[in-house]
């Protein structure tokens, strides 16, 4: 669709087996000799810090890996060349203005690369399948650690910097990627996944300094967003879906800055490219397509990618909204974000409007091969897709004291009692989807949609659980690479599904 930056792609990842690898741009031992504006000892992030770690070796776990795992991720997707060239850019670059260029422009290319790559538009470099979402998150990562580490020529103010790491993350997520046509006959959808997470802990081996197997994650809702992006397809009424995507970090820091807001707003508001569907995806657990009823405010019980969690129980017991403004999904100000706290501004739940009979009746699962340790019953489709109406509420906002509604879910649809709704004033816990950062996401989409007065399809569907591997600490294996093909492609389907009822 967009020849222009395909070619730039391919010509990226064309250049991969002629440089020399950078290795992670971590702790200097791991990082190798490089350039020396690009060396110094700044505090990485916590989720650079990850750069360095190291996995015991499959074959003999009392020996570690010879690369780092991200190295492994970066050279599987043939990516190997994006950090050296971004390195030596940098130390040619003499402006801030110049700086900020360069950041955009490389961030929506390595989007692009890890696009075409999914989506086989160029040929498949390295040796993790082209459907692998992890060498994305990890290159990200090594580049946001170059910069900052980068010493440029220039005063560099330290929220300088992190506006040149903010401009670069969200352009290498897709989400100032995005390019819908004008006019009529087009229905518009964008979606949205996220980045692995979880990649602390797992199977350990006795090899001194390495870590636990979690590292190796994916996200399956990352690969589907790979997948779909810029992507075209007929309707059943005739008419032309075109399909926008972007991933989002499982960090709520990023939430609370307005990442989705600033992606998904500016596409809500009136115009000819105005969007028809907006759908959040994630990835959940079992061998199900969850479509999420109720999304909640409330957030912040588990930590995200960079240890932060505004809101941990105490003492065993949840905290109250009443009593930490932190566990409330907070809207900034450029988005209706009120100046001061209010339990029902913004509301405290929100509802899909996601075709959810038609999704179900599709059969989306018909024609995806079922990945092996498939648990959903119906052997004719690979995963079952569910209407997930459960949620759990503090009835009085001043108690700690939980209900939770409708659980099990219905599996079947419609079901033959009338899900229970939230109280009225009730205070949310958690969603269908929880009170991690899938539930913001729905959260606030659907929220972005009622404030726009949208009469749009809009909503969240979680995902099957993608980790499945054969042994202990492959970094990828055929088990894994066919949960994310199905996943990917049942997901796909669903979101067709919501194209045609938009």
């Amino acid at each position: 669709m967009f020849p222009f930056k395909a070619k730039a792609a391919a010509a990226l990842l064309a250049a991969v087996s002629a440089l020399t690898p950078l290795w992670a741009a971590g702790p200097a031992a791991a990082q190798g000799p490089g350039p020396a504006c690009a060396a110094s000892l700044a505090p990485l992030s916590v989720e650079e810090s990850r750069l360095g770690a190291v996995l015991p070796e499959d074959g003999d776990p009392a020996k570690a890996a010879a690369e780092p795992f991200s190295q492994q991720m970066i050279e599987g997707g043939g990516f190997q060349a994006y950090g050296p060239a971004l390195t030596r850019a940098l130390c040619r670059t003499r402006t801030l203005a110049g700086a900020r260029a360069l950041v955009e422009r490389e961030g929506r290319d390595l989007w692009r690369a890890a696009v075409d790559r999914a989506q086989r538009h160029v040929k498949t470099r390295g040796s993790l399948p082209y459907s692998d979402d992890r060498p994305l998150y990890w290159t990200r990562l090594q580049a946001t650690a170059t910069l900052r580490r980068w010493t440029p020529g220039f005063a560099l103010s330290d929220a300088r910097r992190s506006a040149l790491i903010t401009a670069f993350d969200r352009a290498s997520r897709g989400m100032t990627d995005i390019r819908f046509p004008a006019g009529k006959g087009v229905k518009r959808v964008v979606m949205s996944g996220f980045d692995p997470y979880t990649l602390d802990g797992g199977t350990t081996g006795s090899a001194a300094g390495t870590v636990g197997d979690n590292i190796r994650h994916g996200n399956p809702s990352g690969a589907t967003a790979l997948a779909l992006d810029g992507t075209v397809y007929r309707t059943a009424d005739g008419e032309t879906a075109h399909i926008e995507a972007y991933t989002l970090p499982v960090n709520y820091t990023e939430f609370e800055a307005g990442y989705l807001e600033d992606t998904v707003g500016p596409l809500m508001r009136p115009g000819p490219r105005q969007v028809d569907a907006s759908v959040t995806v994630s990835q959940a657990s079992g061998s199900v397509f969850d479509l999420e009823q109720w999304n909640g405010r409330y957030h912040g019980v588990s930590p995200g990618n960079d240890d932060s969690r505004p809101c941990p129980t105490l003492n065993g017991a949840p905290q109250l909204a009443a009593d930490n403004h932190g566990c409330d999904t907070a809207v900034v100000r450029r988005w209706g974000g009120p100046e001061q706290f209010g339990l029902t501004n913004p509301p405290q739940w929100t509802t899909t409007t996601l075709p959810v009979g038609q999704m179900i009746k599709a059969d989306t699962g018909a024609s995806v091969p079922r990945p092996p340790g498939d648990e959903w019953p119906d052997p004719s489709v690979a995963f079952g897709v569910v209407w997930h109406t459960n949620y759990t509420e503090f009835p009085d906002c001043s108690s700690t004291a939980l209900v939770t509604r409708n659980s099990p879910p219905p599996t079947q649809y419609p079901p033959s009692t009338a899900p229970v709704p939230p109280d009225a004033g009730s205070c949310s816990y958690s969603g269908g989807g929880g009170n991690y950062l899938s539930n913001e996401s729905g959260y606030r989409n659907t929220l972005l949609r009622d404030r726009m007065a949208l009469k749009i399809p809009a909503g969240h569907i979680h995902t099957p659980d993608m980790q499945r591997f054969e042994r202990p600490f492959d970094v990828s294996d055929a088990t894994f690479d066919a949960w994310r093909l199905a996943i990917v492609a049942q997901a796909g389907n669903l979101v067709h599904v919501v194209a045609d009822h938009s």
